[in-house]
């Protein structure tokens, strides 16, 4: 054993889109509770604050916001949970950051999206499950028609390999 210190990699997904403009409305539907279920599923909600609590996806996935920086970052932690359990409950997963950052592209936005550490088993379902994230968003916010969840998942499951049947546990 050596007390010197040992460099890790991390597995990390990023996505960039361009989004239409304001920058203002893009922070909008990354954080106000009425606009985060058109993306993020009901009884969704970002408590708009460092320290603010994060419910998305019906209590599947619950966290704490780490950075709030309005129409420019927002950082949080993600943590997978049974949407049955308590408040007291510990993951079974390990704990993740989804980072969004949004800049000036003329009249649109540039959205970066990264999201770390992902364990390997978890990366593919991972990018099928943001890209088909960030397609919903992108689809409200062009004022298209959204279609349901399960539309993108299965179009962004073959682009990425994954068998939705057989996703990693």
């Amino acid at each position: 054993m050596s007390e010197k210190g040992e460099v890790s990699s991390l597995s990390c997904l990023t996505f960039r889109r361009i989004l239409p403009g304001p920058v203002e409305r893009v922070w909008a539907h990354l954080t106000d509770t009425r606009l985060l279920p058109s993306w993020f599923g009901d009884d969704s909600s970002i408590e708009p604050r460092p320290g603010g609590t994060v419910r998305i996806m019906g209590g599947h996935v619950r966290g704490i916001v780490t950075q709030w920086q309005p129409c420019r970052k927002l950082v949080y932690t993600w943590n997978v949970f049974d949407p049955n359990d308590g408040p007291d409950a510990v993951s079974a997963y390990p704990e993740s950051y989804p980072t969004f950052e949004l800049g000036p592209s003329g009249a649109d936005v540039v959205l970066t999206f990264k999201h770390f550490p992902i364990p390997e088993r978890f990366i593919a379902q991972s990018a099928v499950g943001w890209h088909s994230m960030l397609d919903i968003l992108s689809a409200a916010l062009k004022g298209e028609r959204v279609e349901d969840r399960s539309v993108y998942s299965q179009k962004n499951a073959a682009v990425y390999g994954v068998d939705l049947a057989n996703l990693a546990r």
